[in-house]
């Protein structure tokens, strides 16, 4: 509540117009005035089981079946953080965010990234035959790994990259010590993207953002 209060003296003498409260659970009771701005489906995978026991957990039917295909399909698979895999991952971000309706993010903010974070971030791609075809980008904070972007050539979906993928920084991050493989927040109008985290056997949460102070509410004419 402090914390809170702070930030709403800060609010104040900056001339702000709100401050926005964006916490992981909802334990934290928000201070009066404050109102929910977004709500997020959040998803966390407990990394406390055995491997064999995370697998088996993995949606039969999607999920391990795909990690299966992708590793008889002998796809290679690299990780790093060097220009040359921006290089790979950047044209993958074009082209889903093409498909998906959205301005992709700027390449500098990449290469950016990977300049400042250096080994706590991961760039891990998928290839076919020497062809680039799903890759994923991974920050890594004291005991959780996070998923944070993901892009793919859909082309190649039936061939498990991205599985692949998430599978293989599954396994590093119990390997490190990580307590949670963050899967992070999916808009609850994004129901694919919901199911396809579900099929991890990640548990799903709500994630509210609060507002100070609340919007005012429209008036009847």
């Amino acid at each position: 509540v402090s914390l809170l209060n702070a930030l709403e003296s800060t609010r104040s003498d900056e001339g702000w117009k709100y401050v926005e409260v964006r916490p992981r659970t909802s334990r934290d009771v928000p201070l009066p005035g404050m109102s929910p701005a977004q709500r997020y489906c959040f998803h966390g995978l407990d990394l406390a089981p055995e491997l064999e026991e995370l697998f088996r957990r993995f949606d039969k039917n999607s999920t391990q079946r795909k990690i299966r295909r992708a590793e008889r399909e002998e796809l290679t698979y690299e990780e790093g953080h060097s220009e040359a895999l921006v290089e790979k991952f950047y044209p993958l971000v074009l082209r889903t965010r093409r498909r998906q309706h959205l301005p992709p993010h700027p390449r500098a903010w990449f290469s950016k990234l990977a300049e400042c974070l250096g080994e706590s971030m991961k760039i891990r791609v998928a290839s076919k035959d020497g062809r680039p075809i799903a890759s994923i980008l991974t920050l890594s904070w004291k005991d959780v790994m996070v998923y944070k972007y993901g892009c793919s050539d859909e082309r190649f979906h039936n061939l498990g990259g991205m599985h692949l993928l998430f599978w293989t920084a599954i396994q590093e991050a119990k390997a490190t010590g990580c307590r949670e493989f963050d899967l992070g927040r999916s808009d609850w109008d994004n129901p694919g993207l919901i199911t396809f985290k579900d099929h991890w056997g990640a548990s799903r949460s709500e994630l509210v953002y609060w507002r100070y102070p609340a919007p005012v509410a429209p008036t009847a004419a």
